[in-house]
């Protein structure tokens, strides 16, 4: 006899463990189009081995269209909504300083995120102007703080780890195989940020009201 899984709570009150675990499930179910959101990740990941951590600062802001690209597809195949020239500049202005915030350290980037990321997503699905994006998206992460920060944190922490663990069952000698390592790692594991950001959007939304 099969057991039911756990019925999820509704946006206001779920948990991270829940964020992640919704993630992974939609992830699951729009597999294929999901999948291409993490090129942005293979580009930085490959491109940058073996390079000191300037040269990765600047590719990460050389690939910022890239991945903002991604988070605005993310958001409309969460949200279900038209995508919007707006949405795209504000993922860019937001994600500018994201490179110097990662590498001074990691926290101050996911609290960066955690703050003012949900303003993308906001873009998309509330058809919001640049201003009122990134005005939205402040009032949306200061709706439950700890729930922006923390599940921003733990989906970075989830695709970190499911990296490491995956590139320790697929490494072997030789630098090509250690880049084929991290193609399959970055292209597989990484769409669940941008899917989780989404999803986070509709928490922090029902929070607001």
């Amino acid at each position: 006899m099969t057991e039911s899984r756990p019925v999820a709570l509704p946006p206001a009150t779920r948990t991270v463990g829940q964020l992640v675990a919704e993630s992974i499930r939609f992830y699951g179910s729009r597999f294929w189009a999901v999948l291409p959101l993490g090129v942005p990740f293979v580009i930085v990941d490959v491109v940058g081995i073996g390079h000191s951590v300037k040269v990765q600062t600047l590719l990460l802001w050389a690939c910022a269209p890239l991945f903002c690209i991604a988070y605005v597809r993310a958001a409309q195949i969460v949200l279900d909504a038209r995508p919007r020239a707006a949405a795209y500049l504000a993922a860019l202005l937001i994600f500018l300083p994201f490179p110097i915030f990662v590498r001074l350290y990691v926290l101050p980037g996911v609290a960066w995120f955690g703050l003012v990321g949900l303003a993308v997503p906001a873009a998309v699905r509330e058809g919001l102007s640049v201003r009122e994006a990134l005005r939205r998206g402040w009032q949306l992460g200061r709706a439950d703080l700890a729930h922006a920060i923390g599940g921003i944190a733990t989906l970075a922490l989830v695709y970190g780890v499911s990296k490491g663990a995956l590139l320790v069952l697929l490494h072997t000698q030789g630098d090509q195989t250690e880049r084929v390592a991290v193609v399959l790692a970055d292209l597989v594991l990484s769409p669940l940020v941008f899917v989780g950001a989404a999803l986070l959007y509709t928490d922090q939304a029902a929070r607001v009201k």
